[in-house]
Order: structure tokens, then C-alpha cells, then sequence
């Protein structure tokens, strides 16, 4: 440990990471601003040089030290590939999720402390609380804004060197302390999506990595009612895409129900697909900060922002749990992440099979 604790702060170029690196200068850290380079594709415009602009302008602004970590392989190899490969099988993937664990808190933390840092910290919503057995992970204190879904799959020790200044504000409170700062930032618009995106949307992109060819949209009988733009972009609940031709179409909306790459198939309802009590989830690639036992009873969350639900612990062993269901949810997706919680303690998660 230095002898002032030295944090290297994410700067994004938003107001979040920004207010993060100015508490942390008022509370004594020696405070670095870095700005994380990531990957996208030759053929997409993306506004990179912009966001590094403003993370510089920021760094200026609150006169600290500005540094560039250079996480291409790692955005492209453990968050893209995956990306275009998990609808290539015709699971559902979550970039956010793969972001954090390989570039923010992967190849940012070992720039960090190849550095010499003593900490790294985000603007994410999310809470950190120290106790006898570890750092545990909470949600942020603004509801609308709790992130601590996309970052399930920290470990303690990556935890034990990860400060979230900003959790314990609401978005508001955020956005009005930097204008107060005159931080460059303040009324900055939140991101959406990710850089490889852009503001394209998933077909496009993905047409550029998977042949998406149109193909026929089922119903429950078997029927066409409809066509599709390819299958492997699709997922269970989702009730936007589809070129509906039956009559009902103009009157209820569809939902996604099932999907099949092979024959290029979509299985479409006017129900909306649902997990009925003791229905089953089986997690793959585990990880928990804290001991959990058969029979336990736990919320879930299989989505962002999504309604938590209740589950009971059926089984462990090794990476894999199974849950059973307590109270309805929607339809969880092949591929998403399941994250398991405690009141406001975040235990950790699994991959959906």
C-alpha cells in the first residue's frame, strides 16, 4: 500500500466516472484518470477519440494525472467474439457482463497495478461493504440505476481492490454535484450500448459475422403466420422483429417463444412465455462470494432491471446450481446471466443452459 492510497479511475467521458475521480481526490487519494481503449470493427464508426477527449477534459478539470490502457485484444477476443459467437449456437449473450469481468476488472485492474495502484474504481452503481469475511458486493442505493447485476461475476480478491464511489447517490444528486464542480461532463447524455454496436442494431452487426437468411415465423400448431429476419437473433420474450402476416397479428402482439438455427425457425404466441412456479434453472459456470446451502431460499434477477424473484436452492455441485421457482418470472434466455442476491447482498450468479 503507498503511503496515500494511489486509485486509477475509469474515466468513461461520462458524468458517473467523473464525479467517482473527484470524491476520491477529495478524500485524500492520489487519484489517476485512465481511459480504457477498447475494439471495434473496422467497417463501424465509433466516437472512441470523442469519449477520450472528454475523459482527458475531465482529467484536466480536476488536475490529475491522465492515462490510456490499451484493452483491444482483450474487448475484441472475451467480449465481441463471444458476443457473435453465442448467437451462433442460438443462445442469448450478455456483453455488459463479459465487459466487466475481462476488460474493467481484467485487463484495466492488471494495468492498475502493474502501475503500482492500490485500487481501482468505477462509476458503476453498485455498493462495496468490508466485513470479517471479505468485501461483499451490494446494490447502488438508486434503484432505477443499480448496476451490480453486470458485475456478479467479480471474485473477492478483484472486489477486494474495487471502489465504487458513486453507489450510494442517486443519479440526480449525481448529475447536480458536477455541475456544482463545473466538471465539463455534468449534463452529458448516458451511454447506451456498447462501442462494437454502435447505433446500429444487432442484425446489422451481426449479418457482418453470421449469414442471417428470412425465414418462417410458427405457431404453436406448426402454422406460418409470418417471417423473420434469422433466427439466431432472436430471443425468448422478445416481441419486436417479427413480420407477423396472420390476421391476429394486427391486433395482439407476439411473442417469442422457442427458435430453431437449424431449420431457421421461429416459434411465435400472443402469450407471453412465463417460468410458473417449481420450474426449473440450471446454472452453469458458477461463482458465489458467499456459502449458500440446499433448501435456501434466494432472490434472482434474469435481467436488468427485471423484477426480482424468489428461488429455492436445489442443488450444487462443482460450477453448476439448480434452482427451482418460487414465484413466476419471465422466460429466462439460454445464455444470460442469473444473478442471486440477499436483501441487497449480491452472492454472485451463473450462466443460464
Amino acid at each position: 500500500m503507498n503511503a496515500v492510497p494511489r486509485v486509477f479511475v475509469g474515466l468513461s467521458g461520462g458524468v458517473d466516472s467523473s464525479v467517482a475521480a473527484l470524491r476520491l481526490k477529495k478524500r485524500g487519494y492520489e487519484v489517476v484518470g485512465v481511459f480504457i481503449k477498447v475494439w471495434h470493427p473496422d467497417w463501424l464508426v465509433c466516437n472512441w477519440e470523442e469519449e477520450r477527449l472528454d475523459a482527458m477534459r475531465v482529467a484536466a478539470h480536476l488536475n490529475i494525472p491522465f492515462l490510456t490502457c490499451d484493452a483491444e485484444k482483450e474487448y475484441k477476443d472475451d467480449v465481441a467474439q463471444y458476443f457473435i459467437n453465442e448467437y451462433k449456437i442460438g443462445r442469448t449473450p450478455n456483453p455488459d457482463v463479459m465487459c466487466n469481468q475481462h476488460v474493467k476488472f481484467g485487463a484495466f485492474m492488471r494495468f492498475a497495478k502493474e502501475y503500482q495502484a492500490d485500487y481501482i474504481a468505477t462509476g458503476h452503481y453498485a455498493r462495496r461493504f468490508d466485513n470479517s469475511c471479505g468485501p461483499e458486493l451490494h446494490r447502488g442505493i438508486d434503484p432505477s440505476k443499480d448496476q451490480s447485476y453486470f458485475l456478479w461475476t467479480l471474485t473477492k480478491e478483484q472486489l477486494s481492490f474495487s471502489l465504487f464511489p458513486v453507489g450510494d447517490t442517486i443519479k440526480d444528486h449525481i448529475r447536480a454535484e458536477a455541475t456544482n464542480a463545473g466538471i465539463p461532463t455534468a449534463q452529458k447524455k448516458d451511454s447506451q450500448g456498447v462501442c462494437f454496436l454502435g447505433h446500429i442494431d444487432i442484425y446489422e452487426f451481426l449479418s457482418h459475422y453470421i449469414s442471417l437468411n428470412e425465414g418462417p415465423v410458427l405457431d404453436n400448431q406448426g402454422q406460418v403466420i409470418g417471417t423473420h429476419k434469422g433466427a439466431f437473433i432472436y430471443t425468448a420474450g422478445q416481441r419486436h422483429g417479427l413480420n407477423i402476416t396472420s390476421k391476429n397479428g394486427a391486433r395482439e402482439p407476439y411473442y417469442v417463444v422457442g427458435k430453431d438455427v437449424i431449420t431457421n425457425t421461429v416459434t411465435a404466441s400472443t402469450s407471453k412465455p412465463y417460468l410458473a412456479p417449481l420450474s426449473d434453472i440450471k446454472l452453469t459456470d458458477v461463482l458465489l462470494r458467499s456459502e449458500v446451502a440446499v433448501s435456501d431460499s434466494l432472490l434472482a434477477q434474469t435481467r436488468y432491471r427485471q423484477e426480482p424473484f424468489t428461488v429455492q436452492l436445489m442443488s450444487r455441485s462443482d460450477n453448476n446450481l439448480e434452482l427451482s421457482l418460487v414465484t413466476p418470472t419471465d422466460t429466462a434466455a439460454a445464455g444470460q446471466s442469473c444473478v442471486l442476491y440477499q436483501g441487497t447482498k449480491c452472492l454472485g450468479g451463473g450462466i443460464i443452459s
